[in-house]
């Protein structure tokens, strides 16, 4: 079944079509959530919560003909997923979560090589380290390319403190990584 199927399907409000969309695109959600939100369960829940937009919100997508359907679709989505993950954290009022992950939200991607997912968890475990502010300016930013004033607007705080932000972010970042090194050299000499 072709995902342009699928959608319209879904546009029909038909529970198999829904289903589909759902398994399909579960994995790809819940990476982008997970960078948000990396304690599993809350993480799960803001997927699901974003399904429900998702399904609502499938008449406002539109695409041309000749363009990749996928590929819009998964960028639609993930817009989608960010900002449902976003106003879960204003909600939570950007406490920061306590827990580790849970190795289910690894889910295999093909496209990567083992050494691109080894450094992507890598990478994420540094990322949570950092404080929840710096951390979503950070991923908007840098992972997910949104401009300045585009984390101002949805974080609702000033274009000045979204810079301040992703440069904390970075120099701690660069701390977190310097430190690794060092460890990595004092067990390996």
């Amino acid at each position: 079944m072709s995902l342009q199927e699928i959608l319209e399907g879904c546009m029909e409000n038909n529970s198999r079509d829904h289903r589909h969309l759902y398994e399909k695109y579960y994995g790809y959600s819940l990476k982008i959530v997970f960078r948000y939100i990396y304690r599993y369960d809350k993480a799960t829940d803001v997927v699901n919560d974003g399904f429900v937009k998702v399904f609502s919100k499938l008449y406002q997508f539109h695409y041309e003909a000749s363009q990749n359907l996928e590929m819009i679709f998964m960028g639609w989505l993930k817009t989608i997923m960010i900002h449902t993950a976003i106003d879960r954290l204003r909600k939570d009022s950007f406490l920061p979560e306590i827990g580790m992950s849970d190795e289910q939200i690894w889910i295999t991607d093909k496209s990567q090589s083992a050494d691109q997912s080894l450094l992507y968890k890598e990478l994420i475990n540094e990322i949570k380290k950092l404080p929840p502010g710096y951390r979503v300016v950070f991923n908007m930013y840098v992972i997910d390319g949104f401009t300045h004033q585009e984390i101002a607007n949805q974080l609702k705080i000033a274009v000045g403190t979204s810079k301040s932000n992703l440069s904390k972010a970075k120099a701690l970042l660069r701390s977190y990584i310097k430190t690794n090194e060092l460890q990595v050299q004092v067990c390996n000499p």
